[in-house]
């Protein structure tokens, strides 16, 4: 395995290891542990925050769940060659969305809301697009 291959399943890792701390683990989800709730009402939990704003902060649940998964459809074409298309990027950052959504509120560490599986899904989708600008400038560059 190449030494930059190695490191960006490192890289991954150490995403992917955050990523499920902040989903199941961090205080925020202890302080919800116990709790059933759930939204299957498209754009409902979207409009509510818009309705609502103030600004934006990385934290926030809007700018937090694109955050959250962008890195992910980043580092899927660079350690999968299968995922070759922002189609196949949004399929698995779907899949991994409904995953964590279906077991937070499985092991009821959080609520299943069908607009984070939006967002998340979207933030995939938006590292997939960064992964390709910065595969064509590198292109580019080098040439």
């Amino acid at each position: 395995m190449k030494i930059k291959t190695f490191l960006f399943y490192i890289c991954f890792l150490s995403y992917f290891s955050l990523l499920l701390y902040l989903l199941f683990f961090s205080g925020y989800r202890q302080s919800v542990e116990g709790e059933i709730a759930y939204n299957l009402v498209p754009f409902r939990t979207i409009g509510a925050y818009f309705r609502s704003f103030d600004g934006f902060t990385l934290t926030d649940p809007f700018i937090g769940n694109i955050l959250a998964f962008l890195p992910f459809g980043f580092f899927l074409p660079i350690l999968w060659r299968m995922v070759d298309s922002v189609y196949k990027a949004v399929l698995w950052a779907f899949f991994l969305s409904l995953s964590v959504e279906g077991s937070q509120f499985l092991f009821r560490v959080g609520a299943f809301d069908v607009d984070d599986l939006l967002l998340n899904t979207l933030g995939g989708g938006l590292g997939f697009g960064l992964f390709w600008i910065v595969r064509k400038t590198w292109l580019i560059f080098k040439a």
